[in-house]
Formats: C-alpha cells, structure tokens, sequence
C-alpha cells in the first residue's frame, strides 16, 4: 500500500484488501478514476471486476485503501460522506512526511469514526 501510495503521489491512490477470518490475504491495488491530489474513486467496472475476483477465491473484502499525500492518515469530511462500505476497514497511508508515511485503520459507520489498530490483521 505503501509502495502505491509513492508511485501514485502526488494524486491520491486506491485499492481493496481481501481475506477471510480478518486476515489479508491480497491486497488489490486499483486506479484512481479522479486522479485527483484529493480524492479518490475506484472505477465501477474494476470495482465490480475486484468484488468479482474476491468472491470467485472464497474470500471478502476486508479493507479499502486510500492515500493522503498532504495531511494526516485520517477519514476526511469526504471520505466519511462517502463510506459505504461499513463491515470494511478504511485504511489511509499518509505521506504528510514522505520519509515517514503513516498507516492508520478505521471503521467509518452512519458518519461515526472508529480507529482499529493494525495489529489484529
């Protein structure tokens, strides 16, 4: 995620992670259809491929992922409007500080935001 998030910056990126039992077992990197330094939108068709892929190896979506590449790893007014997701994670990797990006994990359900730590995946 990381690593996408770099090569990526300085517009946002994007991507699903998958698995079963709250453990990853693939992370999907996607297209930010807005290549846009401050949003992000997966591509339906690639969305519905990705969802496809998951469901086709038995597993379910777990997290979505998204970058920040001027502010700090949390959900923004935006990204909690636009969290449709609520059995996912939302993970956001900041590079505020390029050389230190920063990783952090949220469940964002009915515009409330609840950080989970990295560690349980």
């Amino acid at each position: 995620m990381i690593d996408h998030a770099r090569r990526e910056a300085p517009d946002e990126c994007c991507g699903l992670m998958a698995g079963k039992s709250r453990k990853v077992l693939r992370v999907y990197p996607a297209r930010n259809a807005l290549k846009s330094p401050v949003r992000y939108s997966l591509d339906p068709k690639e969305l519905y491929q990705l969802l496809q892929e998951i469901e086709k190896q038995g597993w379910e979506l777990l997290g979505i992922y998204h970058s920040h590449s001027h502010t700090q790893a949390y959900p923004s007014a935006t990204d909690i409007e636009l969290a449709f997701w609520p059995d996912a994670l939302y993970f956001i990797i900041s590079l505020q500080d390029p050389t230190t990006p920063q990783v952090r994990a949220f469940y964002i359900r009915g515009g409330q935001v609840q950080e989970e730590e990295l560690g349980f995946l």
